[in-house]
């Protein structure tokens, strides 16, 4: 059985993840239960922040997941379609960590696989991606709409979807800060908290269902920072205990917006204290353009903070590093 491997690897360059959407290589059709454990092991490599390796074997996962549920039919063929949206969900999130437009055509070939599984959990996590493209590339109307209207058709009475569809509104939010809508954006961070007060833990599977009142409060900075007013995210960002979130990822993005809220608000030495805890939770994620170019920033600043120069070597935002 094929596994994520665990030694240095390149991550796959994004025009690399590009050529591969367009032009998958060959691969046989695999039995799903060893479908499902490599699908697993990918999104076990995305949820511990190894990109490197996700990126070696998001090619052929992508193109055995395609085969496999070309060869089935009935149940099984909806199964497979299941984890096949998995596996795009999965390029999504890969190519949106590099700023890479292929994000794009993972994220909507993420949402047809799961329209064809039928399965409300799937819809829900690939529209969350599809949303998240939307918004970065301006569209932020789009993305509001195509999450309210996924929302709206998950069953709230069923514990699992109706985790899925508290997930949607955050992600909503940040769509509705990014068009300096305030009253919608904390409307549904308010609604997500609401949510998850009443809902009881959801145990995770195959597709990430995180609906917390941490993760609600996570949102809520980087919502903040979006709609210019970051000062009024350093009392929440005191309280949320970041190190109870489940994943490395998502703990690395929480001090990611706490970085990005502190540079705001000017405060160069707690942007760089965050950036830390963002390298020790998650070393490839702080190699990411995005917090290189913020670490660059603080290096070129006028301010002299012990240990950024290393920490700028280490992580690529040094010139010629």
């Amino acid at each position: 059985m094929a596994t994520v491997g665990t030694g240095p690897a390149a991550a796959l360059p994004a025009a690399d993840l590009e050529d591969v959407l367009f032009k998958l290589p060959s691969a046989e059709p695999t039995p799903l239960p060893e479908l499902v454990a490599r699908t697993t092991a990918a999104r076990r490599a995305f949820t511990a922040a190894r990109y490197s390796d996700l990126g070696r074997v998001l090619p052929g996962l992508i193109a055995t997941a395609e085969a496999t549920r070309d060869a089935s039919d009935g149940s099984d063929r909806r199964q497979a379609s299941a984890v096949l949206a998995r596996a795009y969900v999965l390029a999504a999130e890969h190519a949106s960590k590099r700023h890479s437009d292929a994000a794009w055509v993972a994220a909507d070939r993420a949402l047809t696989a799961a329209r064809s599984s039928g399965m409300p959990v799937p819809v829900g996590e690939a529209a969350r991606v599809l949303a998240i493209t939307m918004r970065r590339s301006g569209n932020w109307p789009s993305a509001v709409h195509l999450l309210a209207r996924e929302a709206s058709e998950l069953d709230t009475a069923n514990p699992r979807t109706g985790a899925v569809r508290t997930t949607l509104q955050p992600t909503a939010a940040y769509s509705a800060a990014a068009g300096q809508d305030r009253r919608a954006a904390l409307a549904l961070l308010n609604a997500a908290d609401d949510d998850v007060k009443r809902r009881p833990d959801v145990p995770d599977g195959l597709f990430i269902v995180e609906a917390t009142h941490t993760q609600v409060d996570v949102y809520r900075i980087g919502v903040l920072n979006t709609l210019g007013a970051p000062d009024e995210g350093v009392k929440i960002a005191a309280d949320p205990n970041i190190d109870v979130m489940p994943t490395a990822e998502r703990r690395a993005r929480a001090w990611t917006d706490i970085a990005r809220m502190w540079h705001a608000l000017g405060d160069n030495q707690q942007t760089f204290t965050a950036l830390c805890h963002v390298e020790q939770e998650a070393p490839q994620e702080v190699r990411r353009p995005s917090l290189r170019a913020l670490t660059s920033h603080l290096l070129y600043g006028p301010a002299r903070i012990q240990g950024l120069r290393e920490f700028a070597a280490r992580t690529g935002a040094l010139a010629g590093a």
